[in-house]
């Protein structure tokens, strides 16, 4: 699918989004208090027959006066239709109320990116994560990962494994085609992964490399599942090019890893992978890459998403353009060797060998 080629909007349309746009953020919290409050919940439940503003009022047992401004910014929003005194949830409300994607992308944009987007100005110019400093004095995101509060921590491991779980079911019997006996999984992050691999493969013997805060999740995660005798863990930073990657594996793993690097370290880490593969090794990528997406929609939160990267998690990372990541893994010394887009619904596996 050929995305963003031509400007569908007419210009009455362009001038009504540039609104919408300018209020963005009023709009964004308005939505996230009425969900929050309960409000898009009783309006929802009241069906056809709708809600009076003292009815909503009654249910919210909030002021009179909040709960009108919120419904009639909800109005404005497309969240409500209002007829003879009565709110009724649209299409629009529901899926604020009640979609899974959009509480995930949500919840992490004001828990952990709201704040720190007010200095997207100093990140762009200075290329650090500017708006960092609102979370923790961290060099990057995920060294504070682990400490972060238990809200602020919860919404981000929400939004990621939202993605990651529905692409692992599917990507299980494409690494596993080749029976890896020892599989290295790289950037492994809460240790989801390992767990389903293990499951998958009773013979098969995992090793997480990470950061040493992120292997605590991991070691937790593979303690509540029983697994320590086939899950291991090895520590290593690979922001530190001295650091090498363990040799010995037979398919190594790297899911929504790489965009959280930018494209220099994202060739060293992989030339660290060449140093540790065999010509029978398989490096296999999953990754989400925004010029891939079924819909305009899709390629919008990843574009979205970048930002985050560039104010939050490390300065000079992001959703990657597929060609950025193939030109990377060609310097790398690598060679893809299979492919697959819409794996689980957004994701490309790319299976990768020595070149």
């Amino acid at each position: 699918m050929k995305l963003f080629a031509h400007d569908p909007k007419t210009a009455y349309e362009a001038k009504a989004e540039a609104q919408r746009i300018a209020f963005a953020p009023v709009v964004f919290q308005a939505c996230r208090v009425l969900r929050a409050t309960g409000i898009l919940e009783s309006v929802q439940r009241s069906g056809n027959t709708g809600l009076t503003l003292n009815e909503v009022v009654q249910a919210a047992g909030l002021p009179r006066y909040g709960v009108k401004v919120l419904l009639e910014s909800g109005l404005g929003i497309g969240l409500f239709c209002l007829n003879d005194g009565r709110f009724t949830l649209t299409k629009l409300g529901y899926f604020i109320l009640r979609d899974p994607m959009t509480h995930a992308n949500m919840d992490v944009v004001h828990d952990v990116c709201y704040r720190g987007l007010f200095h997207l100005d100093e990140a762009v110019a200075q290329g650090q994560p500017a708006g960092l400093k609102t979370l923790g004095g961290w060099k990057t995101f995920y060294e504070g990962l682990s400490s972060l509060p238990a809200q602020m921590q919860q919404s981000w491991l929400a939004f990621d494994h939202y993605y990651s779980d529905q692409a692992f079911p599917a990507a299980l019997p494409l690494v596993f085609a080749d029976h890896p006996q020892r599989l290295l999984d790289v950037g492994g992050n809460t240790g989801r992964w390992a767990v389903q691999c293990a499951r998958h493969d009773p013979a098969v013997h995992i090793t997480i490399a990470d950061l040493p805060p992120q292997l605590e999740f991991a070691r937790a995660t593979i303690k509540q599942h029983g697994l320590e005798a086939r899950v291991d863990c090895f520590a290593v930073d690979l922001l530190d090019e001295s650091q090498a990657l363990p040799a010995g594996y037979d398919g190594i793993w790297m899911s929504q890893f790489l965009d959280c690097f930018s494209e220099r370290e994202i060739v060293t880490i992989l030339r660290r992978a060449v140093s540790a593969m065999t010509a029978e090794t398989t490096l296999h990528i999953l990754e989400l890459f925004w010029d891939r997406q079924p819909n305009e929609t899709a390629a919008f939160c990843l574009q979205q998403t970048s930002l985050y990267f560039t104010c939050i998690a490390n300065g000079n990372s992001q959703m990657y353009h597929s060609s950025d990541l193939l030109r990377c893994l060609s310097e790398s010394g690598l060679r893809v060797v299979e492919e697959r887009d819409q794996v689980g619904q957004y994701h490309t596996w790319l299976k990768c060998r020595k070149a």
